[in-house]
């Protein structure tokens, strides 16, 4: 168990200047091992999510509702991984612990804001692909780019909205435990849990979660559930086959996102007992995997994403003057 400096005793009191975090079970003696991983992983999601950026900015062919959902995937991944490594980096390198609240409230801000749009982009693309297949005639009707722009300004104020008041909350509220948080960056539970008994900040959180992580994960399925009977009364199994292809990297997306964070809550309610080096690894999984994952599931998945990638990598013939 990590031991940290002028730990503070329980105690009513408002918010301290720091915030205390753990660093990856087993490596705070040799942090430099998990600095080349972290790096890595984040420079990749950095490429992946550039490129596909990239190539839906460019081409005017691909400005279409499911790349318009996928662009804003990619911006979501890559908040997230910028926002998560300032205090990764920062114990990695230096085994830095000590972090200002300000500091760490505006992580923790940035962090669930781009969760949530990465959440809310995943339930707009089923949605699409559900309609997409199940009404197929009235596609183009129903996803106009007016309405497409309303999706996109609704995402946006769910996840500000949702999210704003949380850090003037928790920087007012009183703390009767020492300020040591379980994780390597800051999350709302985490602080929330050190606040004293009897705070309203508990139950805006709980409306937190089930309006965007809980509420999300339903209706996405749901969709695919009505997908499903649609498939189901295709003719042939190569249509079937060619529908379902059209969902594969989506539905992958979104297991990746969910499946850890699941996890991660049924370990918690049931107390369960897990040993902490997994339960951290499940949480690394959980907000580093998919923006490092996601570039590579939709360029092998969708034939014109990467068509475009594989023309852009090819170098251009350079023809002489006859």
């Amino acid at each position: 168990m990590s031991t940290f400096p002028n730990q503070a005793a329980p105690s009513n009191t408002s918010m301290a200047p720091t915030f205390l975090l753990v660093g990856m079970p087993g490596l705070s003696a040799v942090p430099s091992w998990w600095t080349i991983p972290l790096i890595t992983i984040y420079l990749l999601s950095a490429l992946g999510n550039g490129t596909i950026l990239c190539v839906i900015a460019l081409d005017p062919t691909l400005h279409r509702p499911m790349y318009f959902f996928l662009f804003l995937l990619s911006v979501s991944d890559v908040g997230l991984a910028t926002a998560l490594m300032p205090t990764l980096l920062g114990l990695a390198f230096a085994g830095v612990h000590a972090v200002p609240a300000s500091a760490c409230l505006l992580q923790m801000f940035f962090v669930h804001v781009f969760s949530v749009m990465e959440s809310s982009v995943l339930l707009a693309m089923a949605l699409d692909r559900a309609l997409a297949i199940c009404r197929p005639l009235h596609y183009p009707t129903l996803l106009t780019n007016d309405v497409i722009s309303k999706i996109g300004l609704a995402i946006a104020f769910r996840c500000l909205g949702l999210h704003l008041p949380l850090p003037f909350l928790l920087a007012h509220m009183s703390y009767c435990h020492p300020q040591i948080l379980t994780h390597s960056y800051c999350l709302h539970p985490d602080i929330a849990h050190l606040a004293c008994p009897g705070s309203w900040s508990a139950v805006y959180s709980l409306f937190v979660v089930l309006s965007a992580m809980g509420l999300d994960p339903l209706l996405i399925f749901f969709s695919y559930g009505l997908i499903g009977r649609v498939l189901q009364g295709l003719g042939s199994s190569e249509e079937r086959w060619k529908a379902g292809q059209t969902c594969a990297a989506h539905l992958s997306a979104v297991l990746l996102f969910y499946m850890p964070m699941i996890l991660l809550s049924l370990t918690d309610r049931l107390r369960v007992p897990v040993p902490q080096p997994a339960h951290t690894l499940l949480s690394y999984v959980h907000f580093l995997l998919p923006p490092l994952i996601n570039p590579i599931l939709y360029s092998v998945k969708m034939k014109e994403i990467r068509e475009r990638i594989l023309k852009r990598l090819q170098p251009k013939k350079v023809g002489c003057a006859q």
